[in-house]
């Protein structure tokens, strides 16, 4: 039995584009089934008498995997609604200033202007190359862009179009020097990288689990330091904002409820993260550096084809790689890559499925590749034959 055969992904693709939504085994799917069976055989017995119990059992299981103390660690179904449930929480004041980066996610730049334009704050952008040659860039140019009203530090832990594992412990280590609180978006992190977010030491963490945890889709975590866990709120609020309970914190009260829902994809975390670390004999590490030397393998071989050099350092990519194209004809191309004319053409003549993104904006544009257990060397051979013969 091959890999794939884990996965329900369509035989007559090649399938390179694994850091968009991932993908969930079936036998992840089926856990899942099961809960939902549970679920709806005794539906006021699932949510009253046992949810609480077996989202505590998932919660721990998941932040011995992250590195992190579960009392602060929350589910929620992206990454994307765990920044916008810090910002709302966050008492911005005019003049404030978030700090980001221009490799920021979409979803996440937007959340972040809305936030300021309802404040009275402003979003400075931290202008990072792309290529790059060290990952010190990256810290000089962040910190470059800090003033005395630098309120927070947005930062991907790996970038969403250029795929680069950003030096997050030393982002970190300098924002706290100068007192500046930071929130991780890990939204491809666990699973990805070994994580250990207690030695990180971020302020906030977000990370999906149905990317390269391979759960299924709708599951992420928030993670909240200790100093936060009285003032952030969930976007929802519900039973637990006046619940007399004291046997559980308000935290967990306010977000583990906030209104009727479908939570089994929660639930099936811990299966894959059983799954996935028995695939090989050396669990996670060596899945982790498999999928890694097989993204610089392939990277390897599509600089080859497009006679260009690494963009980046090694050090710096995780299990996705990313690389320029030719300037697009059109300045039309945008988007999450269904409009570009490479993409479609990849995929309606080659089968192939993998993103081609608009960086930093048209015509400028990306390809970028991943690397997941079910792909082989083969997989990325295709593609290099494909752009040879469109580029």
């Amino acid at each position: 039995m091959s890999f794939r055969d884990h996965w329900l992904l369509d035989p007559d693709v090649t399938y390179l584009n694994h850091g968009s939504f991932g993908a969930c085994p079936r036998i992840v799917l089926e856990r899942q089934s099961a809960f939902r069976r549970r679920m709806e055989t005794e539906p006021v017995r699932f949510f009253v008498h046992d949810l609480e119990e077996r989202l505590d059992d998932a919660r721990r299981i998941l932040a011995d995997f992250v590195g992190a103390d579960p009392e602060g660690l929350a589910f929620v179904p992206n990454a994307t609604t765990a920044v916008n449930t810090v910002l709302r929480s966050l008492d911005l004041e005019p003049r404030d200033e978030l700090l980001a980066t221009h490799h920021e996610y979409n979803a996440v730049r937007n959340a972040l202007d809305r936030a300021a334009s309802l404040s009275g704050a402003r979003v400075v952008v931290s202008e990072i190359p792309f290529p790059l040659d060290s990952p010190d860039e990256v810290v000089e140019a962040v910190t470059s862009r800090v003033t005395d009203r630098t309120r927070f530090c947005f930062v991907d832990h790996i970038t969403s179009a250029t795929g680069l594992v950003f030096p997050v412990s030393a982002i970190v280590r300098e924002m706290r020097s100068r007192g500046i609180p930071v929130f991780l978006d890990g939204a491809h992190g666990p699973g990805m990288l070994p994580l250990d977010i207690r030695s990180i030491g971020p302020d906030f963490y977000t990370g999906n689990c149905h990317k390269w945890l391979c759960t299924p889709k709708g599951s992420a975590f928030l993670w909240v330091g200790e100093r936060w866990r009285d003032s952030v709120r969930p976007l929802v609020i519900s039973h637990g904002a006046n619940s007399p309970r004291t046997d559980r914190s308000r935290f967990h009260l306010e977000f583990d409820w906030t209104g009727s829902m479908d939570p089994t994809a929660y639930l099936s975390i811990p299966e894959a993260i059983r799954f996935l670390g028995s695939l090989l004999p050396g669990g996670w590490p060596e899945l982790m550096e498999r999928n890694h030397s097989m993204a610089l393998a392939a990277r390897e071989m599509v600089c080859d084809a497009l006679r260009t050099s690494p963009p980046c350092p090694d050090e710096m990519i995780g299990a996705m790689a990313s690389f320029p194209l030719p300037d697009a004809d059109n300045e039309s191309t945008q988007g999450l890559g269904g409009h570009d004319p490479i993409h479609r053409i990849l995929f309606d003549k080659y089968r192939i499925e993998i993103p081609v993104f608009s960086w930093p904006a048209p015509p400028k544009r990306l390809i970028r590749i991943s690397a997941q257990i079910y792909n082989s060397t083969e997989d990325y051979e295709k593609l290099v034959q494909a752009l040879k013969e469109l580029l």
